[in-house]
């Protein structure tokens, strides 16, 4: 579904995506690397809405979660890094490369104690993120790798991925030039599919901003750029998820749909030797499932994130990027869910999206001015319009 177009509907088509990410991100975090099955079992059905942590009161010692309280509306990395990245382009107000990512992402994880909900304390976020981004600081901070070149030899996976909606905000309504642009920053992170995803994710999200945007034009949009296996999984994926209107029909089918293309395997906590490692065959699972999720769905926010989450896995990821690009569609997300989340996470949900909307506007008058200075110069040197 679109929203309706309106003056301010860039701003609202932002913060739909924003809010959207987190949001979904603290429904999936309670259980993330479970089955449906065990889902099914632990909640005596479906996940409806927010959860409490899948031990109880055990979160704190309960293996293989522990330290981290997940659930009860808790946000997770995959937003803490989205925020991370919209204060890059806050500070640099313009688009990005590899190099802010040097220069300023993570100088940010390592030197601003900021409220972790899942810690329940003020922490450096690079105590918080998983050991595939910690490889940002030491590729970059300790290593002084090349940024262009950083991500070569980290685990192959979805770390990238999972905070670019805001490079596909930023270049709202262009998913080409997203993508381009999530390539470079992901480099300094990712490679192979996982930095492929990254740049289609973004695309996802610049194509789902576009006015008139549906599911099946963002899946589209994700197909004429994507490469490889990420392409083949995502067109595998939404081909079975056509046949669907009802998640829960569709969590199998979907899962066989992206198995032969994910390196991880059906013991999600016991990945092979072969695991996350580069290959054109293969693809993270989380962006086809979430373009699924969507597809399933029709566009619509909660039945997506739902979806998502019921998923299982990696699921925390998986939501928040099926809750941005259904919130960048105009689909609300409820009420009753942002605000518990914002308040359960301590942090302003809302905050990012005003900072990031400035920041697109003020990125597309400068690529307004650099593409005129261009098309001048091309017309003095005899290129079309010229008037000889």
């Amino acid at each position: 579904m679109t929203s309706k177009q309106t003056e301010n509907d860039l701003e609202e088509r932002i913060t739909g995506a924003l809010v959207g990410a987190a949001v979904g991100d603290a429904l999936g975090g309670p259980v993330e690397g479970y089955s449906p099955d065990q889902i099914l079992e632990r909640h005596a059905g479906r996940v409806h809405g927010i959860v409490g942590p899948w031990n109880g009161d055990a979160w704190r010692t309960a293996r293989p979660i522990a330290p981290y309280h997940k659930g009860d509306g808790h946000v997770t990395d995959d937003t803490l890094l989205t925020h991370a990245l919209v204060r890059v382009y806050a500070r640099v107000r313009d688009h990005l490369d590899a190099y802010a990512i040097a220069d300023h992402l993570v100088p940010d994880l390592m030197t601003t104690p900021r409220w972790i909900p899942e810690l329940q304390a003020e922490a450096l976020p690079l105590h918080r993120v998983f050991l595939a981004e910690k490889w940002l600081v030491a590729r970059l901070h300790y290593g002084h790798v090349d940024p262009r070149e950083a991500g070569v030899g980290n685990i192959v996976n979805c770390g990238a991925a999972m905070y670019m909606a805001p490079v596909g905000l930023v270049n709202a309504a262009n998913p080409p030039a997203a993508y381009t642009e999530a390539l470079d920053i992901a480099s300094a992170h990712q490679s192979s599919y996982g930095r492929e995803a990254a740049g289609v994710f973004a695309a996802a999200v610049a194509a789902a901003t576009a006015p008139g945007a549906t599911p099946d034009s963002i899946v589209t949009t994700c197909l004429s750029l994507a490469k490889d296996g990420t392409r083949t999984a995502i067109e595998r994926v939404c081909e079975v998820a056509a046949h669907h209107t009802d998640f829960e029909s569709a969590l199998r089918p979907l899962r066989a749909a992206v198995a032969p293309y994910d390196t991880v395997g059906e013991d999600y906590r016991n990945p092979s030797l072969a695991a996350r490692r580069p290959s054109r065959l293969h693809t993270i699972e989380e962006l086809p499932i979430a373009l699924g999720m969507l597809i399933v769905a029709a566009g619509d926010y909660r039945h997506a994130v739902l979806g998502s989450v019921n998923y299982g896995r990696d699921c925390d990821s998986i939501a928040t990027m099926a809750g941005a690009l259904a919130g960048a569609l105009g689909s609300p997300v409820p009420e009753d869910w942002s605000k518990t989340v914002a308040e359960a996470s301590r942090l302003d949900l809302w905050e990012p999206a005003a900072t990031l909307s400035a920041v697109t506007r003020e990125v597309f008058a400068r690529d307004t001015r650099r593409r005129r200075a261009h098309e001048a110069a091309f017309t003095a040197l005899g290129g079309p319009g010229c008037s000889a």
